[in-house]
């Protein structure tokens, strides 16, 4: 999460500003496939080869269920690796998308309403916009000084946005 991507886009003179933070996936769902056979080979090999040499067949039943569990936790990572938020100011209006795995959450307030509100917690910290007694998180898939930044663009759209008609 510490490598999040940020991407602003900005049309005509302050008309539209939408960020979109997404997830960093290094590795394609390909990549991951591959290696995860890779690994499963391997794991196999080394088990095949303990338990012919050594007689220890009790090992391949392990060497199974360590793969399987290595499947369940690509396929639960890979399930929230299209996560995204997207925060849209225009024409006075805050818009923001939230993609949660399968799930997705659409949140719009008056911009003018809207104050962004930052949490130092002892492990990290928190990016919150409140807006009437309301609280979202946002930036969630940033660092710190990644928040930070979202924080100060964000607070320099917010200041001059125009009052929704």
């Amino acid at each position: 999460m510490d490598d999040a991507r940020i991407s602003v886009q900005q049309a005509g003179a302050g008309s539209v500003f939408s960020v979109t933070v997404k997830r960093n996936c290094s590795m394609s769902p390909w990549a991951l496939v591959w290696l995860l056979g890779v690994t499963a080979c391997l794991s196999f090999a080394i088990g095949i080869a303990f338990a012919v040499l050594g007689g220890a067949w009790p090992i391949l039943p392990f060497v199974g269920l360590e793969i399987a569990a290595l499947a369940v936790a690509f396929y639960v990572n890979g399930r929230h690796a299209t996560d995204y938020e997207r925060i849209t100011l225009a024409a006075g209006s805050l818009a923001i998308e939230i993609r949660d795995g399968d799930r997705i959450e659409e949140h719009r307030f008056a911009a003018c309403w809207a104050r962004l509100v930052w949490r130092d917690a002892k492990r990290d910290a928190r990016l919150l916009l409140r807006v009437q007694g309301k609280e979202l998180e946002i930036g969630r898939h940033l660092d710190a000084p990644g928040r930070a930044l979202l924080a100060k663009e964000l607070r320099g759209q917010l200041a001059g946005a125009p009052i929704a008609g």
